[in-house]
């Protein structure tokens, strides 16, 4: 390799957002309509995702697998995090995760805290950037208990540094598919709810602290009306388990409560 070549930046590198390529269009193509006949999802609201511009869809997180039924669901490309590891095995089982999780819109981050955390809230900020729709959890993590807790307020800062519109998402039942300490996948009836879009910059600008956490609460109540959870009132604070939300807590760090 030369010189000039290891010099080069990454898009990433660059303050580019990677956007998803063939793999992500054959994977959606394939996956898609097999997903919504096994599972035969009710969907409503898809007509209030804006087909073009920046926009978080913002949902409650009941299982790991509400990462496929998002994606899978959403009328346009939908891309969140995932972490790193998932990108950079080798061998067979290396190719199937990274082409996996490329597939359904995933954009690999580098787990941890501090400097780490802060990296995975950018890689965010610049999927939005290039006018692309972003998936997040603002509880931080899945519920165990099926209640609805107290959204974390990185979401406030990526929409309102962005200008991006938020539409809350509902989703009901997805926890029956893979309960809690299984690994199996059930075939159980779903529903994905898409509410109206929400415009945060009333609240005020990133910087203020009372500006997230009422943008925060906003997209939480859309949230809790189309599930119809009981509300926690408090954060969730259990462990990350499963596989893709496991870096949820470090993408919103406390301190953008």
């Amino acid at each position: 390799m030369t010189n000039d070549a290891e010099a080069a930046e990454t898009p990433e590198e660059a303050g580019e957002a990677k956007r998803p390529g063939l793999v992500y269009f054959l994977g959606y193509g394939i996956m898609a309509p097999i997903a919504r006949f096994v599972f035969r999802p009710t969907i409503t609201g898809r007509e209030n995702i804006p087909k073009t511009g920046r926009v978080i869809l913002a949902s409650n997180h009941l299982s790991f697998i509400d990462s496929l039924v998002i994606p899978l669901t959403a009328p346009r490309r939908v891309q969140f995090l995932a972490k790193s590891t998932y990108f950079t095995g080798t061998g067979l089982k290396g190719w199937i995760s990274r082409t996996f999780f490329t597939s359904i819109g995933a954009v690999g981050v580098e787990r941890g805290a501090g400097q780490a955390a802060q990296d995975a809230l950018d890689a965010g900020r610049r999927i939005l950037e290039s006018d692309s729709a972003f998936a997040i959890y603002p509880e931080g993590t899945r519920s165990l208990d099926g209640r609805l807790y107290k959204g974390r307020t990185g979401v406030a800062w990526l929409a309102l540094t962005t200008g991006a519109v938020v539409v809350p998402v509902g989703l009901i039942g997805t926890q029956e598919i893979q309960p809690v300490g299984t690994k199996g996948i059930r075939i159980r009836k779903v529903t994905v709810k898409f509410g109206t879009p929400i415009d945060v910059s009333t609240h005020g600008s990133a910087e203020s602290g009372k500006a997230r956490r009422l943008a925060t609460d906003e997209i939480m109540a859309a949230i809790h009306e189309l599930s119809g959870q009981e509300l926690a009132g408090v954060y969730n604070e259990s462990p990350p388990a499963g596989t893709l939300h496991k870096i949820a807590d470090k993408v919103f760090p406390r301190e953008r409560r």
